[in-house]
C-alpha cells in the first residue's frame, strides 16, 4: 500500500485539453471513489496513473516515487475493468494466478497466494470452476482477485460494475467494501453512479469537464456542497433550486415568499435557494412554498410529491401511507438549517 499524489495533471488530446490541472492527495489505505457524468475526465484520470496513456503535463507520485515515465507493469498497481477480462479456457485457480505469471515467486509460494486470494474472496470452493460456470458477480470477484494476487500498492477500479444487474451490483458493492475494510488496501474507483459512491468511499471526487468541483466524505458533499452541479448531481432526486433576490434579510422568492438569510448576504444579490426533497415536508410550521400537486410516485414508505409553484416544480417527500393526492393544494415546508445557499451568478455556495 501507498499514497498517490496527482500534481498539476493536464491532458490534451490534439488540440483539446481535457483535464485541466487536477490535484489531488489520496492517502495510505484510502478509498477514493471518482464520480460524474460522461466525459468528465474520470477514466481519463485512472489511465493516466495506470500509465495507460501519457500525462501532457503535470506529475503523478506512489509510494514516493514519480511514476510519469514509468511502464505500467513498475508502477506497482493493478486495475480491475468494466469487463471482467478473465480467461474463458482457464480455471479460476489459473486466471487468478496469471496475475503472478512474471513474479519471482516458487510454484509453492504462488499456489499459497491463491489459496489466501480466494479465500478473501470466498472463492476456495470455485478454484477449478471454468468462467462459464460462475456468475456475472463471481466472474467480477475472479478479476479482482487477479488484482489482488500481486499485492499491489494501488488498486485501480474502472466502472467494475457497470455490467452488472441491479441486485448483483449492491452485493458486489458491499462485497469490495467489506474487502477494503479486511485489507486496508488503497483504491481509487471510477464510477458515474453516485449511489456506488456515497456508499463505499472514505472520500468523493466530483468532476466535470474535466476540473475537480469538490472532494469530500459521502458527508460532506451530500450536506455542504460547494456549488449547485455538486448540490444537483449528489442526491436521488436532485436538489430543488429557487430563484430570488435578498431583500432585508430575506431571500424573496417568486411568488412573493420570503425565506430567511442564514448567512450576511447583500440586499438585492440574486441568489439560488437549494432545498432537498427529502428536507421539503407538506407539513410543518414555516411555510416555503404554495403549489398544486401534478404527479406523485408512490415508493411505499414514502411518496415523491410534484409540485407545481410559482417558482418551477419542485419536489417533496411525503409519508407513504396519507400523501396528499394529485390536484391537492398543499404548503411546502422546510427547516432553516436544511437550506442551501448559492450565488446566482457563480453558482457557488454562499457560506
Amino acid at each position: 500500500m501507498a499514497d498517490l499524489i496527482i500534481r498539476d495533471l493536464v491532458k490534451t488530446y490534439d488540440k483539446t485539453e481535457v483535464l485541466h490541472g487536477i490535484s489531488l492527495d489520496v492517502k495510505d489505505g484510502e478509498f477514493v471513489v471518482f464520480v460524474g457524468p460522461s466525459g468528465c475526465g474520470k477514466s481519463t484520470t485512472l489511465r493516466l496513473i495506470a500509465g495507460l496513456e501519457d500525462t501532457t503535463s503535470g506529475e503523478i507520485e506512489i509510494g514516493g516515487r514519480v511514476v510519469n515515465n514509468l511502464e505500467p507493469k513498475d508502477r506497482d498497481i493493478a486495475m480491475v475493468f468494466q469487463n471482467y477480462a478473465i480467461y474463458p479456457h482457464m480455471t479460476v485457480r489459473k486466471n487468478i494466478g496469471f496475475g503472478l505469471r512474471s513474479s519471482n515467486k516458487s510454484k509453492a509460494e504462488k499456489e499459497k497466494r491463491i489459496e489466501e486470494v480466494a479465500a478473501l474472496l470466498d472463492m476456495t470452493p470455485l478454484l477449478n470452476r471454468k468462467p462459464s460456470q460462475l456468475s456475472g458477480g463471481q466472474r467480477q470477484r475472479v478479476a479482482i482477485g487477479r488484482a489482488m494476487v500481486r499485492d499491489p500498492a494501488v488498486f485501480l477500479f474502472d466502472e467494475p460494475l457497470s455490467n452488472l444487474d441491479a441486485q448483483l451490483r449492491t452485493q458486489m458493492r458491499l462485497e469490495i467494501k467489506k474487502l477494503h475494510q479486511r485489507v486496508g488496501s488503497t483504491i481509487v474507483f471510477v464510477t458515474h453512479d453516485q449511489v456506488e459512491a456515497m456508499t463505499m468511499a472514505d472520500r468523493i471526487v466530483i468532476m466535470k469537464d474535466g476540473h475537480i468541483q469538490q472532494v469530500g466524505t459521502p458527508q460532506e458533499v451530500y450536506h455542504k456542497p460547494a456549488n449547485t452541479f455538486v448540490a444537483r448531481f449528489i442526491g436521488a432526486p436532485s436538489m430543488n433550486m429557487l430563484a430570488g433576490q435578498v431583500k432585508d434579510g430575506a431571500v424573496v422568492l417568486a411568488g412573493g415568499n420570503a425565506v430567511p438569510v442564514p448567512v450576511a448576504v447583500p440586499d438585492g444579490k440574486k441568489v439560488l435557494v437549494g432545498v432537498r426533497p427529502e428536507d421539503l415536508h407538506p407539513e410543518g410550521e414555516t411555510s416555503l412554498l404554495e403549489g398544486t400537486v401534478s404527479l406523485a410516485e408512490p415508493l411505499g414508505h414514502e411518496t415523491l410529491l410534484y409540485v407545481e409553484t410559482p417558482s418551477g416544480e419542485v419536489i417533496s417527500k411525503a409519508d407513504g401511507r396519507t400523501p396528499p393526492g394529485v390536484g391537492a393544494r398543499v404548503a411546502l415546508h422546510a427547516l432553516k438549517e436544511n437550506l442551501h445557499l448559492f450565488d446566482a451568478e457563480t453558482e457557488q455556495a454562499i457560506t
